[in-house]
């Protein structure tokens, strides 16, 4: 068996004959060097393939330059530019991101208590209270995406998911739906909550009556929202005026669900989604949909987690307003076929 010897810094030092403080100024780029000496420790740190040892010089730093995103999932357009933006900014400002895929409340918690990394942002609805006093108490800095929560070292950066839930609502009844239906989400998300709670305080506000049976669980999921709205059809309970979807995917599995039953969307049923997906105003008919600025919930929270790590600046509360984008999947009620 043939073994291969680590290559050190002491071993770059020894082949360049100068000191191990020197070649660390040169792979560091301290500004104390003359360039030629910096170009020649550089040249036999690559020739002896020379890796350094970045986990030990953040380490002694108390700095990792990694951020951590704990995610429940990556399935559909919403997460992949969530993560995407983050990645990005991480990297303008020279970090690198973890990616920690879990629904797991433990995991999580002792992955950001671990302090692998400079910080945390935080998508997982199932944090319990006592979880959220431990990281609270941790003083690591922390963004969530899914709960108004702030603190010394933590801020939060949503959407105003009531507010759209409010706004879809009125939009519908002031078209005269009075029948208006709602497809979940994930009920334990912040968002689906939201969303939920806004419908049914505008429904109020229009005199309209809440119907549970009209209430359907699509899980933000083209194929659940299909098959629940399939169900629904056939149940023989009499069709609502509108569904909101609690996305654009479970939007787009509610229409194919009406069309698959020979209904036509919107002259016999408008839909109206959430997030303004790309795929939204490709499909036919046109999505009508509450544009959420996912990128900039991306970009904010990064740059609301260095805030916090390098100028103790915690305690924002970033609701970012969606905007209605009127398409083809709605119309008004009196120009319906039924």
């Amino acid at each position: 068996m043939i073994i291969i010897k680590k290559v050190t810094i002491k071993d770059v030092a020894r082949k360049a004959n100068v000191s191990i403080s020197t070649v660390s100024n040169a792979l560091n780029g301290v500004d104390v060097l003359k360039p030629n000496t910096k170009q020649h420790i550089l040249k036999v740190a690559e020739e002896l393939n020379y890796i350094p040892n970045f986990h030990g010089k953040y380490l002694k730093s108390n700095a990792t330059k990694i951020l951590g995103l704990f995610i429940r999932s990556t399935k559909g357009p919403y997460y992949g530019m969530l993560i995407d933006a983050i990645a990005n900014e991480c990297e303008k400002n020279g970090y690198d991101l973890n990616v920690f895929i879990t629904k797991n409340e433990k995991a999580t918690i002792n992955s950001v208590l671990g302090r692998s990394f400079d910080g945390a942002i935080i998508f997982n609805e199932w944090l319990s209270a006592e979880s959220l006093q431990l990281l609270e108490k941790s003083n690591i800095p922390i963004i969530f995406l899914d709960r108004e929560k702030t603190g010394k070292h933590i801020s939060s950066v949503i959407f105003a998911s009531y507010e759209g839930g409010q706004m879809v609502t009125q939009y519908l009844a002031d078209q005269g739906h009075k029948k208006i239906g709602f497809i979940h989400g994930v009920i334990e998300l912040y968002d689906d909550k939201e969303r939920f709670r806004g419908y049914r305080d505008a429904l109020n506000e229009k005199s309209l009556v809440y119907d549970e049976n009209i209430s359907l669980f699509g899980d933000f999921e083209e194929d659940t929202a299909y098959h629940a709205v399939r169900k629904f059809i056939h149940s023989g309970y009499e069709l609502p005026d509108a569904f909101i979807a609690a996305n654009d995917l479970s939007a787009i599995g509610c229409i194919k669900a009406f069309a698959a039953e020979g209904y036509s969307i919107p002259d016999d049923i408008s839909v109206i989604g959430f997030d303004d997906i790309e795929i939204s105003s490709y499909f036919q008919p046109k999505i009508t949909t509450v544009r959420n600025p996912i990128i900039k919930q991306g970009v904010l929270a990064v740059d609301r987690l260095l805030d916090i790590i390098f100028n103790n600046e915690g305690g924002n509360l970033d609701k970012l307003k969606g905007e209605m984008i009127i398409r083809d999947s709605c119309i008004a009620n009196n120009k319906k076929n039924r």
